[in-house]
């Protein structure tokens, strides 16, 4: 499996990128949970990495959007 690429995230709706956001949230968390619990013929050390890096690339393209959303609104008053 390849990494994920940023450019996937940022041709999401926002509606999208904030289920996506949990559903690799939740994701984690069963692998974490699978760990916990010695189930690690299906928790593998790279797909941690892999869910981590999917969530900063989401995490990273909402604040992206945020940032743009209030650029406007800033300048605007000046």
């Amino acid at each position: 499996m390849a990494l994920p690429k940023i450019e996937d995230a940022r041709a999401l709706s926002d509606e999208e990128l904030a289920q996506e956001i949990v559903s690799a949230k939740r994701e984690l968390f069963n692998l974490r949970f699978q760990q916990a619990t010695r189930q690690e013929d299906q928790a593998k050390p790279h797909q941690f990495k892999h869910l981590r890096r999917r969530i900063a690339q989401l995490l990273t393209v909402e604040r992206e959007r945020e940032l743009a959303k209030e650029k406007p609104t800033s300048s605007s008053s000046n």
